[in-house]
């Protein structure tokens, strides 16, 4: 029985075949791209419910292709590559990819990540009656992966949305950035914290200033924290 489709995007045949063989053996029912146009026109054609995608690809490449998927969808996606380097790390995450590996990688550690990825986004879905938060003229909604604030919806990679949700869920509570790490990208994620740090950027630039209700505060020399402002 088919666990769900998915769209392999790399260069290399090779690999493409490689992670063939395995997704196969899972149950998964696996399409092959190995450039940025046929990726793009596969994703459309497939409607995969996971993509594993590269960073470099002829013609369009893998990070244009990642932004163009999360235009139309918020579908897991794992960055799949041999760009080792931090800022390369954090620019895949930063434009909404769920995970990302480096390539040489073993198969079955793929195949784990893609089940962790796939067992976070459905957390969200499978209890969808409590995954919305409400303050002062901002609203996170999980079930839709849907920010709002002051009433206009605003456009927001997953990543970001979980990490406010997470945040918000718990107000006035410390995290440090390996606490979020952790419980908001998961274990099996072998990152570097300053990821967080982007994406609590990004957030600021979306919500400083709405309300002084609450905000979204940088504890200094700990982490980060979702404060509510005392009622007096």
């Amino acid at each position: 029985m088919s666990t769900g489709k998915v769209l392999v995007i790399d260069h290399d045949k090779n690999i493409c075949e490689l992670l063939r063989l395995y997704l196969e053996k899972e149950g998964y029912s696996v399409s092959l791209a190995h450039d940025g146009e046929d990726a793009l026109s596969k994703f459309s054609a497939v409607k995969p419910d996971i993509v594993l995608l590269d960073v470099v690809l002829p013609g369009i490449d893998g990070w244009q292709i990642c932004r163009e998927i999360r235009k139309k969808s918020n579908i897991p996606l794992i960055i799949v590559t041999s760009k080792s380097e931090t800022f390369d790390k954090v620019l895949g995450l930063e434009l909404g990819a769920d995970d990302y590996v480096v390539k040489p990688f073993d198969a079955k550690e793929v195949i784990a990540r893609i089940k962790a990825v796939c067992r976070r986004a459905g957390q969200f879905s499978a209890e969808a009656e409590t995954k919305e938060v409400k303050y002062d003229k901002l609203s996170v909604n999980m079930t839709r992966y849907e920010l709002r604030v002051d009433g206009k919806v605003i456009d927001t990679p997953p990543k970001e949305l979980e990490l406010l949700f997470h945040l918000a869920s718990n107000p006035n509570r410390v995290y440090t950035r390996d606490q979020l790490l952790d419980e908001v990208w998961g274990f099996e994620y072998y990152g570097d914290s300053r990821t967080i740090d982007v994406h609590v950027k990004r957030l600021r630039e979306k919500l400083d200033g709405v309300s002084k209700k609450w905000a979204l505060k940088t504890v200094w020399g700990v982490g980060y924290k979702f404060e509510l402002a005392e009622e007096n």
